[in-house]
């Protein structure tokens, strides 16, 4: 069976230009937009996959929660983020309605996955409190449990947020978790812009080539050790960069939990582009990754 990996628009958020793409110019905080003017604002898209593969349909992330419509009640459920990320969420475009659109609800996904805790990806989980499965990194919870400044757990009371454990050595870190055990979907832990940050490769049926020219090709970190895999796939970078400027150029995100841990893993998905098996970074925020279904 194919792999359909379809990219959901769920909004935008508006931000300091300085948030997603750090240059060594910016002054210390400049990603907050504090005394800064609206020329440095930019609007960039909130996206989620949904994914149907042999096991099933997996989302990864949930956007922005309908309330968000509302400029009081978001500015009561931003709390003290609301100055620096504001939620832009048109009528039809929260998660739910999306998979409403498709004939699907939530208690019909198999799996969601987050890619971490961040309002613009765990926002919308309260609309997915009927799927039977929520899970996200260990780390990245563990860290939602102590820091009340960069997360807001009220954005999933009433859903039962799981963890998973890493039991794989892949990217940067050599550590992430293979959902299924068979290589179709693997969280990979990219620290740096959140503890239990995750990327996603996700392979299709495609298998490339594989010969030795080929293989010379291939990136570290990609494959297990002694489990090297020939099929295609995407790498879903969530926040490790925001979009092109993040991998043509080098900028880390200007949020951060360890710098050093962040130009780490944008270091490596900037390799992983260029292995031949690699179909495309997808980016949550990149403008240029449009909506719309991919199958491979």
């Amino acid at each position: 069976m194919s792999t359909s990996l379809t990219v959901l628009r769920t909004g935008t958020v508006v931000v300091d230009e300085a948030l997603p793409y750090h240059r060594a110019t910016d002054r210390p905080l400049a990603w907050t937009h504090a005394g800064r003017s609206r020329r440095h604002l930019i609007e960039a898209p909130v996206s989620c996959y949904l994914i149907e593969n042999r096991h099933g349909l997996t989302l990864i992330d949930s956007g922005w929660h309908a309330g968000n419509r509302d400029r009081a009640w978001q500015v009561a459920n931003l709390r003290q983020q609301y100055p620096v990320n504001k939620a832009v969420l048109p009528d039809g475009e929260a998660i739910h309605e999306q998979l409403e659109e498709r004939g699907l609800r939530p208690q019909d996904l198999d799996l969601v996955l987050l890619s971490h805790l961040h309002c613009d990806h765990a926002d919308g989980l309260r609309h997915l409190a009927g799927a039977p499965r929520v899970l996200v990194s260990a780390p990245e919870l563990s860290a939602a449990s102590r820091d009340r400044l960069r997360y807001l757990p009220h954005e999933w009371k009433g859903v039962d947020v799981g963890t998973f454990l890493w039991d794989t050595q892949v990217g940067p870190f050599g550590a992430g978790w293979d959902v299924f055990g068979d290589g179709d979907l693997v969280m990979v832990h990219v620290p740096g812009h959140a503890w239990g940050l995750c990327a996603t490769l996700v392979r299709g049926d495609v298998t490339t080539e594989g010969d030795d020219a080929e293989r010379a090709g291939w990136v570290g970190g990609v494959d297990a050790p002694g489990r090297e895999d020939p099929r295609a796939f995407h790498l879903l970078t969530s926040d490790v960069g925001y979009g092109r400027p993040s991998f043509d150029e080098g900028l880390r995100p200007g949020v951060v939990v360890d710098a050093g841990l962040a130009e780490h893993s944008l270091a490596w998905v900037r390799a992983v582009e260029s292995d031949p098996r690699c179909l495309g970074l997808m980016a949550n925020h990149d403008p240029e990754v449009r909506p719309g279904a991919r199958v491979f």
